[in-house]
Formats: C-alpha cells, sequence, structure tokens
C-alpha cells in the first residue's frame, strides 16, 4: 500500500533505568534521510537503528529524538570512571583560574557524559529496552503514514475522476469544432467572391484541421491517467513515477490549449492544469 511521507509517532518506556521517550517525525524528501538524536547512554545502538529505519521506510527526512529521565528509586551501583572524572577537573581548573568566583556543582559534574558509568548489567538492559522502543514507535510511524498515504489517494483518485472527465467532454466537442473549421474557411473563400480550385480548398481544411487535431493528446492524457491509476493501485513505492506522470499530463494539457481555437475547450485546459496542479503537490508526499 502507497505511504505518505509525513507522520509523528510517540512512545515510552519505564523500566529500573528510568523512562525513555521516542519521538519519531518524518516529512518529505527526495531520499531518505535519518536524524538522531540520542543520548550517550544509546550511542551504541545508532548503527542498527539507522538499519531498522532504512528496512522500513523509503523515502522522507526523518528525525528521531529520544531521551533518558533516569528514575528516583533506580537501584543500582554508582561506578565513576577516574580517568574521565580527572579531565573534566582539569578543564573545571581552568575555568576557575579564568574565573575565580564561578560556582562548581559536584552534581552537574557527574552529569556529565562518560563520568559515571553504568554496571554491564544495567547498560545491556537499557540498550534493549531503546531497542524495543525504537521498533514499536517506527511501526506506529509507519501505521500513520500507511493511513495518510490512504487518505492521499483518495484524494488522487477524485481527481483523476475529474480529470477523465474533463477529457470526455473536449473528446465530444471535437466534431462541433471540426464543423465550425471547415464552414469558417468555405465562408472566407466566399467572400473573397473569386473561382477557386475546390480540391485546393478541400486540401487546405485538411491541413488546418490537422494543425488543430488533439485526438492524441486526449489519447495520451487518457493513457497517463491509467497509467497513474495502475501505480496508485501497485501497492509499491511509487511517488517519483507519480511525479513523472504528473509531468507528462501537465505537458499534454499544455499542448491542448495551445491548439485550441475554441473557448470552451479553453476554459476546460484551464480546468485540466488546476487538478494536474493538486495532484502534483499531493503526489510530492507521497513515498
Amino acid at each position: 500500500m502507497i505511504a505518505s511521507m509525513t507522520g509523528f509517532a510517540r512512545r515510552e518506556l519505564t523500566g529500573s533505568y528510568g523512562t525513555l521517550t521516542c519521538e519519531l517525525r518524518s516529512v518529505n524528501h527526495r531520499y531518505l534521510e535519518p536524524g538522531f538524536r540520542l543520548p550517550e547512554e544509546l550511542r551504541p545502538l545508532e548503527s542498527e537503528l539507522r538499519q531498522l529505519l532504512s528496512k522500513q521506510l523509503k523515502r522522507g527526512k526523518v528525525d528521531c529524538t529520544v531521551h533518558l529521565r533516569s528514575g528516583q528509586a533506580a537501584e543500582r551501583e554508582l561506578q565513576v570512571d577516574s580517568a574521565a572524572l580527572e579531565r573534566v577537573a582539569q578543564g573545571l581548573r581552568q575555568v576557575l583560574q579564568a574565573l575565580p568566583k564561578a560556582e562548581i556543582d559536584a552534581i552537574e559534574v557527574l552529569r556529565w557524559p562518560g563520568v559515571v558509568e553504568m554496571t554491564a548489567q544495567d547498560s545491556e538492559v537499557l540498550l534493549g529496552a531503546g531497542r524495543t522502543l525504537f521498533q514499536q514507535t517506527l511501526e506506529d510511524l509507519g501505521a500513520m503514514r500507511l493511513r495518510e498515504g490512504k487518505r492521499l489517494l483518495e484524494l488522487l483518485e477524485q481527481r483523476c475522476a475529474g480529470l477523465a472527465g474533463l477529457v470526455t467532454q473536449v473528446r465530444a466537442r471535437l466534431p462541433e469544432i471540426q464543423n465550425r473549421v471547415r464552414t469558417r474557411l468555405h465562408e472566407r473563400v466566399a467572400e473573397l467572391l473569386a473561382t477557386v480550385d475546390r480540391d485546393r480548398v478541400e486540401q487546405e481544411i485538411v491541413l488546418q484541421l490537422q494543425r488543430l487535431d488533439v485526438a492524441e493528446e486526449l489519447d495520451r492524457l487518457t493513457g497517463h491517467i491509467e497509467e497513474t491509476r495502475r501505480v496508485m493501485d501497485g501497492g509499491e513505492a511509487a511517488g517519483r513515477r507519480l511525479d513523472f506522470l504528473m509531468q507528462e499530463l501537465n505537458r499534454e494539457a499544455n499542448t491542448l490549449a495551445s491548439k485550441s481555437q475554441d473557448l470552451d475547450t479553453t476554459r476546460i485546459t484551464v480546468d485540466m492544469k488546476v487538478l494536474i496542479e493538486q495532484m502534483r503537490e499531493q503526489v510530492q508526499n507521497i513515498e
């Protein structure tokens, strides 16, 4: 099923490590462009999470943000990395030399990344929770993108039906337009009050009708509408192909407008281009 590139999902998971919150936001983009903001404790997971993301999503700019709030009652042994603490302390001494009146909070020092270490068991529990939380949030995001994609397909189908109806209207006018062109040319010849070669007149009429003939453009419009519907029903990532089809539809509508010698047909081509532009805007958000 075709999916939209726009979506949002948020989940929380609580355990001995505290509370993990994961948010995923996606918007339209030409390619898949993931961005991750993870707490230091979950940095080892980033490569794995990127792979999970690329397996489920094909296109879109996706921002992933994970927050960790340590639990008040988290029972774990406090382990301080002496080397990391010494590096921070050395930096603080330099700050105090430059700013003698600055106040240093020991609790803030402990919060510096890498100063406090987690036990191997705590770390594995947290990484497992982060992996699970991300997978669940990603599934929620995928489900939302599918729902939005379904809505977009309904809107596109409505406009495909409207466009097909306009093509039918133009096609129905062709005999009347051709007769009008033929009559106009005969009237101009009669106004000349001269003897002319009737075969030559008919040849000129045929040439004029060929220049104004839009049957091929209407056939191509119909073919592009049918292909658009086929792609929409294909159930695969189709944004790029649909975008190409919108360009082709617009090209044929412009050619039709340039050939038009009929006011009603000109008005219909304007309506066509409005519908095609609406479709193009919607297609930009399809994966």
